[in-house]
């Protein structure tokens, strides 16, 4: 068999692996009840301009990715299936465009491949691909972008830049000035690096800006009209304030990003070194022009991230393709001594891994590690068996078939991830054991967004404002936002109430307010009281 044949066998599995399973664990709180929530509320209002979170003002992000989760909900129904179809879509599409971008530069279709097979597969992707959150989607439209911008700029066709600004549009919309700082900066930049002056004017095209502001200008116009706060809380504190400042408690080390890119790229992190090589002409593949188109994709969100006094493990995204792209075509020559270095050191990294997830688990005095036995168990296992098989099969110098083997090996391994987080940080469970006739519901020092989505009602925010901070001063919240004593008087009230508290951290102070419950139900997650 070929070595194309085999990496499009294993495109055709990762596809399958990327949707296997995909609806069978709860929405994992935070992001995915916050991001899940938002759009059934749209559905059920029938406002689509004026986002709000359990039925509050909510202005931290636009709607994009709202719109299109709306879509999945109307199409194919109100669950988690559908709430991860578009980020799954984004993570393919991603792959897709990966190696569209890669067989431009390298002109290889073996390079190619392994560029989207490698992105596919790398753990840290393929996590980030099967959670319903905006990452995913802004980095679809950020890729996208970048392909559509080194076709113009290798080939000058009009409708590139078009689709430059174009998919630059759809990134505001999806998480803002985002969506055009870092690709229009790379692009800029590029141009600059590369002396290719003429082409400075013609990146700022009047129709492609013109087509940009089309996009994005009637929703800003008719948000900030409904709603004269937006503009002042979307774009200077959400975005001026979160780069420069810590007010969202993100803070990390400028360094942060370091290690996550590198543990996010297994299992293909033993090929980063002639990677980073390849950035300078080390590649055959890659001529030197190309190098540092990919370098600079690379290295700008990375170092602009890494300067913001706001950080999160998913901010890197952006990074991964053209590292997957330098990748493959360092991966696609290696030879001889080159190629036993890679598999060494990817041995050492993933050895180590699945040996920690067999003993970790069992070490911790903790239910909730205890309850982690046996899946980490198995994921362990099956990344140990698919390294094995992978080495068997690189012995007898079938390296394609020992590539995809390791690719699909780490996707097994990561799906089964899922299920533990799911138990662990849904409340799928805690809302199904719950008694559905409550005059009140209320959630205790936590927001729990995923509570309101599958209870299918607002919830009383008890002892806790965070991220609604904003929609709790505006609009009329009585009765909504209340006190730990306000809590205390609801529940001797006489009307029916429950009240969900995680259980591990916030269950003893909730027993000593509320005083003894009449019923109670405990899950993985959460405990739920009720008063009658």
């Amino acid at each position: 068999m070929s070595r194309r044949s085999i990496l499009a066998i294993c495109a055709v599995l990762a596809v399958f692996v990327y949707f296997l399973g995909l609806g069978d664990y709860g929405f994992i709180d935070p992001d995915e009840g916050r991001y899940s929530e938002i759009p059934r509320e749209m559905l059920e209002t029938g406002d689509f301009i004026t986002p709000r979170l359990n039925y509050a003002l909510y202005f931290e992000k636009p709607p994009l990715h709202y719109w299109l989760t709306a879509g999945a909900f109307i199409a194919l129904g109100e669950n988690e299936f559908a709430g991860r179809f578009f980020p799954v879509m984004a993570g393919l599409g991603c792959c897709l465009l990966t190696f569209v971008i890669a067989k431009k530069i390298t002109g290889s279709a073996y390079a190619a491949g392994l560029s989207g097979v490698m992105l596919a597969s790398s753990v840290l992707w393929y996590g980030t691909s099967r959670i319903n959150i905006t990452d995913m989607t802004l980095t679809f439209f950020f890729t996208a972008a970048m392909v559509s911008y080194y076709y113009w700029y290798v080939d000058g066709k009009r409708g590139a830049i078009l689709a430059f600004y174009a998919f630059m549009a759809m990134g505001v919309l999806t998480k803002g000035l985002i969506g055009v700082v870092l690709p229009g900066g790379i692009a800029l930049i590029h141009l600059i690096i590369t002396r290719q002056y003429r082409k400075i004017a013609p990146l700022f095209s009047p129709s492609a800006i013109i087509l940009f502001f089309v996009i994005v200008s009637p929703y800003f116009i008719e948000v900030c009209r409904r709603n004269p706060d937006y503009f002042q809380f979307f774009f200077i504190r959400e975005h001026f304030l979160r780069y420069t400042t810590t007010i969202h408690a993100r803070y990390e080390p400028f360094w942060f990003f370091v290690p996550i890119i590198i543990a996010g790229f297994i299992p293909w992190t033993g090929i980063m070194w002639d990677a980073m090589r390849a950035i300078f002409g080390k590649c055959r593949l890659v001529d030197s022009d190309s190098g540092k188109f990919l370098g600079l994709w690379l290295a700008f969100p990375f170092v602009f991230f890494s300067a913001s006094g706001s950080k999160l493990i998913t901010y890197i995204l952006p990074c991964i393709p053209p590292l997957a792209v330098l990748s493959g075509a360092s991966m696609s020559v290696l030879e001889g001594r080159e190629f036993r270095r890679f598999v060494i050191i990817t041995s050492a990294i993933l050895i180590p891994v699945a040996i920690t997830g067999l003993i970790l688990p069992a070490m911790k005095n903790d239910p909730d590690y205890h309850a982690m036995i046996s899946p980490a168990m198995w994921l362990s296992l099956t990344l140990i068996a698919f390294w094995a098989l992978s080495m068997f099969v690189g012995k007898n110098r079938n390296i394609p078939a020992m590539l995809g083997i390791v690719a699909l090996g780490a996707m097994f391994a990561a799906s089964g991830a899922f299920e533990v987080e799911g138990k662990l940080l849904s409340h799928k469970e805690s809302c199904s054991v719950a008694p559905k006739d409550a005059d009140d519901v209320v959630v205790y020092q936590n927001l729990m967004q995923g509570v309101g989505w599958y209870m299918k009602r607002r919830t009383v925010d008890a002892d806790v404002l965070n991220e609604l901070a904003f929609g709790a001063e505006h609009e009329t919240q009585s009765g909504w936002f209340i006190s730990q004593e306000d809590l205390r008087d609801l529940w001797h009230s006489g009307r029916k109430v429950i009240v969900f508290s995680r259980r591990k951290d916030r269950e003893a102070s909730l027993r000593e307010l509320l005083g003894v419950p009449v019923r109670e139900w405990t899950t993985s997650a959460d405990v739920v009281f009720a008063n009658w």
